[in-house]
């Protein structure tokens, strides 16, 4: 790699982090319509999904927490009845704007070949062939269709969800391409061929060549990051080593990706050339755990001090934070850390517990996160914010939040 040619102190990292996130956009003065969401689409270039709910859906929290309220509604239409978004493999299992399926046809067809995807959806392909093509074939006749629908013969082991081979052979069409989803129907996805549901001119774009494609892929996540290690580059779409190294070698050869050092950073690191540094960052939300400021915990780590794990696949007994926590952002820090559910029979947003960051006010955190946590409420339905005592932060925020009531 080139020697770097600036150095970025770790608040200026920051900011510009913040700022290719869309932390530094100005918030909306209206109602929230699509022009809002296709922006923070433009910053993010994905939604992560998740099947948890114990608060709200993740892909739903990235525009709330760049936007404020918003009606999710509206996040479903562009998805699924205007197809703007489409869902793959990006991240994890993603929204996408369809614009970037092209990208994405090297890894489908890697797929088809059994290259790509979890180890029973790429066995099946290579070990069930007939099978696999006879259900694309019950999807293909009968169009928007759901796993159960299709099922044949007993779940399987509980290890893979229930999941038996007929949900096991979509997933591997649809990791292939040869599916997508046409809808969902609560949160189960429903699968048709892409011909039915993809817009005709996405299906007909050119296919760029691999090393096109993730050059293009690295480019995005670039923009994504505004500055950002090669581990950081190559997991936003999550590429293979080699062909993240190759498409960053290209892009800083051309000048597209400055080689920087970002203080206390041992890796070496790029920056985007069009990347805002804004003088300061002011906002305040709360994060998904899957948003993309945050989904990449080393990153994390480096860029605000904050270790991080998600701790819903840990016991009960052994959690420290929480079942679902989410990091909270205060102007250019992530200050607390606050475990959430939607009580929603009851019509509560419950704070399961609170949690201070070190040399973090209590005070001024507190009244800063229940402003937000009314947000949330609100935007939620939820008529009342309820704060457990649970935390060395919960003493505070309970008292923000009485104080902000009776205002």
């Amino acid at each position: 790699m080139p020697a770097p040619r600036e150095r970025l102190s770790l608040p200026t990292a920051r900011r510009v982090a913040l700022a290719a996130q869309g932390f530094a956009d100005p918030s909306p003065t209206g109602a929230v319509d699509r022009r809002h969401l296709r922006r923070v689409l433009a910053r993010t270039n994905l939604l992560q999904m998740d099947s948890v709910n114990v608060f709200q859906r993740a892909h739903y929290l990235p525009a709330f927490s760049r936007l404020g309220g918003y009606p999710m509604g509206l996040l479903d239409r562009m998805a699924y009845g205007d197809r703007e978004l489409f869902e793959y493999w990006g991240h994890e299992a993603s929204l996408l704007p369809v614009a970037l399926q092209p990208l994405l046809r090297w890894r489908m067809e890697r797929a088809a070949a059994g290259l790509e995807g979890w180890g029973r959806t790429r066995r099946i392909a290579l070990e069930q062939p007939e099978f696999v093509a006879e259900v694309l074939r019950r999807v293909t006749e009968l169009g928007a269709v759901g796993a159960g629908e299709l099922r044949d013969g007993a779940r399987g082991p509980a290890a893979w969800w229930g999941w038996d081979e007929t949900k096991i052979a979509l997933e591997h069409l649809f990791w292939s391409g040869r599916v997508t989803t046409a809808g969902r129907r609560g949160f189960e996805r429903l699968y048709d061929v892409p011909e039915r549901v993809l817009p005709p001119a996405v299906l007909a774009a050119p296919t760029p060549c691999p090393e096109e494609a993730q050059r293009e892929l690295i480019r995005l996540s670039a923009q994504a990051h505004g500055v950002a290690t090669e581990r950081d580059l190559r997991d936003y779409f999550r590429l293979g080593v080699q062909d993240a190294r190759t498409a960053i070698g290209s892009l800083v050869e051309a000048g597209e990706l400055l080689p920087v050092a970002v203080e206390g950073w041992r890796q070496p690191a790029y920056l985007w050339p069009g990347a805002a540094v804004p003088r300061r960052v002011r906002r305040s939300a709360l994060l998904s755990p899957f948003d993309p400021l945050v989904w990449e915990r080393a990153r994390t780590s480096r860029l605000f001090g904050f270790d991080y794990r998600i701790e819903i696949y840990v016991p009960a007994s052994e959690r420290v934070h929480g079942y679902y926590v989410l990091p909270f952002l205060h102007d250019e820090a992530l200050t607390a850390r606050v475990d959430l559910k939607a009580d929603r029979k009851a019509g509560v947003l419950r704070v399961m517990a609170a949690w201070l960051e070190p040399g973090q006010l209590p005070g001024q955190v507190a009244a800063a996160l229940a402003s937000e946590l009314r947000r949330a409420a609100d935007w939620q339905a939820l008529g009342e914010v309820l704060v457990e005592p649970r935390g060395d932060l919960a003493p505070a925020l309970a008292g923000a939040v009485r104080d902000a009531v009776q205002i």
